[in-house]
């Protein structure tokens, strides 16, 4: 008897060391990219090539329950969880849906709790996903808005109130910085779950640091904090030629999210540039943490290993996205490693526990001749052996676009030569430089899916250039200065980047002419605070600063000659030397790139040999292949989804197509138009023995239409 219970002792051991060391089930959807580990893979077959163009709608649900025409995008990918769907609305209000139905269970709106005055209206409205967390009948959904991380009852819909205070923490008074109400943080990808942790980063506005911070999910009591901008006596502060950027410097955050190794405890961050995006004459040096990939220990917050993928970064070539952890074959071993895709069309894989590069990486040498005052450019940046690059490298007057008229080639042609170009890290200049990849990528915040039983790995990309124009600011202002003209002087500081130098606007930012029609100065010192949708907040600025901001924005006149109040010595900062005229695409007359095709693509490399599958164009404009032009491929947002049904579900395009692709050829094999453009990545699940595949299609960056809904997709019944 007492041999049998040993034996029965060694059996359970033996399978309670295989399940926790088993591969992951990757046949649910409860954290967002699919799993942990952050690789958007579905075990779920049910849906496969064979019947994938007999999908049907199978519910819509409607976040808002009006018309949304005047709502922004919705990038939220949802986690399934006990069938019950949660996902936030464009104007973030967090919901709760019968996943088989789309049936609301409870929605819970932020403006509607005491923290309302301190996230405001009218914060960046932009959510990319939640993160559950349950221990016993304890189940909470936490997730964020604006600079407030909420606690909300995943079974009521109703605030936790015993986590932080009355159910939310204020990120900006857990950075360690001085006036943290001048802060300006807003995470926008979901918080990572670990135990009894949550680890949270975010979009934060240039003079707010980007730390990566670890909290206790149920108190909300902070347990960790690595500074991405390191103090006195922490590695990485001698790679900054200012020894005081700690305490001035901004960015450098984690506002693209996490991937957890649950098996090794491992977290992995990644991060942006320090500010300002594009000039770095403040910042001479390598600049650590920025524009790393970072493996922590996630109990202490210890880092483990980190790689800098740009060095002294001027190009805004921020890691888009937090590594998918895989597992390859290579030279007869299997490794457990991390896939990094970047905006500039690399992909670097590592060994996962050590940060060793799996395919050799060079520093190889880029111009450094450049003309800004103060600029010191580093001499070399990484480049990976393989995969080679997912997207085209550099832009040659045999690149342009051959599609337009004669008269056209050579306007484009004579732009084109006006400008610097020739490689992805060529400096910019105030003539002018083409950024090619351009800003948004390259890789994108979508992410990469990985089929972990074929080793290949899946990204779509865009193939956009960008004009950077430099332009040399006014530092300090004369005492006998009118309000008016000290705001054109703040203006072409902090808000032309974006509105650009008429105001206009362009891209994916508003014309804010006659905007005086829409606010009072009241009103427009609120936003000018809170920010609003992508434009974070300047409560950094003095009171004389917004005043005379607002008199030059609303063109009041009573101020056009009283006397600026700020102080006669008041500077800018050294990071404000240079701005840039706005975020313009280098486009045709007609709005298309100006560039050959392809302007969107989707590939599928092979990280077992560095290799591509194949590689295709990705959306289309309607009207050129109605003239039988072949497919261009468009601008994507969003990211893919792989299954074991042998399809990749992808949204994303700016044609508003929701796509299922056969994953070993690249062809697709079923489409259908959306309400809007779902600039999503979807979620696949299985309930009721049905698969379903679910995306937000809440429109775009690119005008057009919009919506509030969530559509999930299901095979018909039988």
């Amino acid at each position: 008897m007492g041999a049998l219970k040993f034996h029965v002792i060694i059996a359970f051991l033996a399978c309670l060391f295989a399940c926790n060391n088993r591969e992951p089930s990757f046949t649910t959807w409860e954290v967002t990219g699919g799993s942990r580990m952050n690789n958007r893979y579905s075990d779920l077959a049910q849906i496969d090539t064979t019947n994938v163009r007999q999908l049907q709608v199978a519910w819509v649900y409607h976040t808002e329950r009006k018309d949304s025409s005047r709502f922004g995008p919705m990038e939220c990918n949802p986690v399934i969880v006990n069938g019950v769907l949660y996902g936030v609305s464009p104007k973030l209000k967090l919901f709760a849906v019968d996943a088989a139905t789309g049936e609301e269970k409870w929605s819970f709106d932020p403006a509607d709790t005491m923290m309302n005055k301190t996230w405001h209206r009218n914060s960046v409205n932009m959510n990319r996903g939640v993160a559950y967390w349950e221990e016993g009948t304890d189940k909470r959904i936490i997730y964020t808005v604006g600079p407030i991380v909420f606690a909300v009852n995943a079974i009521t819909g109703k605030l936790v109130s015993s986590f932080g205070k009355d159910g939310g923490i204020d990120l900006r008074y857990e950075l360690g910085r001085d006036k943290p109400e001048e802060m300006f943080i807003a995470p926008t990808s979901p918080v990572m779950v670990y135990k009894n942790l949550f680890f949270v980063s975010g979009l934060v506005g240039e003079n707010t640091p980007g730390h990566i911070m670890a909290f206790d999910v149920k108190s909300g009591k902070q347990q960790w904090i690595f500074h991405t901008i390191p103090y006195p006596g922490e590695p990485g502060y001698e790679t900054w030629d200012d020894k005081n950027a700690y305490r001035v410097m901004g960015s450098t955050n984690g506002w693209a999210g996490f991937s957890l190794d649950e098996k090794r405890g491992i977290l992995f961050a990644v991060t942006g540039n320090p500010s300002n995006d594009f000039y770095g004459g403040a910042r001479i040096g390598a600049g650590l943490y920025g524009n790393c990939i970072i493996a922590f220990d996630a109990v202490s917050g210890k880092k483990i290993w980190h790689y800098q993928l740009v060095h002294h970064d001027v190009w805004d070539r921020d890691l888009p996205t937090p590594p998918a952890l895989i597992t390859i074959e290579r030279n007869g071993r299997k490794i457990d490693a991390v896939a990094q895709t970047t905006k500039q069309g690399f992909l670097f894989v590592f060994e996962r526990a050590t940060g060793t590069p799996v395919f050799p990486i060079a520093e190889m040498p880029f111009p450094t001749n450049t003309t800004l005052t103060g600029e010191k450019l580093w001499a070399t940046q990484p480049v990976p052996a393989l995969p080679k690059p997912f997207t085209r490298q550099s832009v040659t007057e045999a690149d342009l676009n051959h599609l337009v008229g004669d008269t056209e080639y050579l306007e484009l042609k004579t732009r084109f030569k006006s400008l610097h170009a020739g490689t992805p890290f060529t400096p910019p200049a105030v003539e002018g430089t083409l950024v090619f990849p351009g800003y948004d990528g390259g890789g994108e915040w979508g992410g990469p899916a990985f089929d972990p039983t074929s080793g290949i790995l899946y990204v779509n990309a865009n193939e956009m250039a960008w004009v950077l124009n430099m332009v040399k600011n006014k530092i300090t202002l004369p005492v006998s200065t009118t309000n008016m003209e000290a705001g054109q002087t703040i203006y072409r500081r902090y808000c032309m980047g974006c509105h650009g130098p008429d105001r206009k606007g362009g891209g994916d930012y508003p014309s804010i002419i006659g905007v005086e029609k829409k606010y009072n100065k009241n009103k427009f010192l609120e936003l000018v605070v809170a920010g609003r949708r992508m434009m974070p907040g300047f409560n950094q600025l003095s009171k004389a600063e917004k005043d005379a901001l607002a008199s030059f924005i609303l063109n009041l006149q009573q101020d056009r000659k009283a006397v600026y109040k700020g102080s006669e010595k008041e500077e800018a900062p050294k990071t404000d030397l240079y701005g840039f005229t706005g975020y313009n695409k280098f486009l045709t007359k007609e709005g298309y790139p100006g560039i050959k095709p392809p302007w969107g693509t989707l590939s599928a490399i092979n990280l077992n040999t560095g290799q591509f599958e194949w590689q295709i164009p990705f959306g289309e404009f309607k009207e050129l292949t109605a003239k039988g032009i072949p497919v261009t491929g468009r601008e994507n947002y969003g990211g893919p989804v792989v299954t074991a049904g042998g399809l990749i579900f992808i949204g994303a395009t700016a044609d508003g197509k929701f796509r299922a692709i056969n994953k070993r050829n690249g062809q697709i094999l079923w489409e259908t138009d959306l309400p809007a453009p779902g600039v999503a990545t979807p979620a696949v699940y299985m309930l009721h023995g049905k698969q379903y595949v679910v995306i937000a299609c809440g429109g775009s960056k690119w005008g057009g239409q919009h919506s509030d809904a969530y559509i999930a997709f299901a095979l018909p019944s039988h």
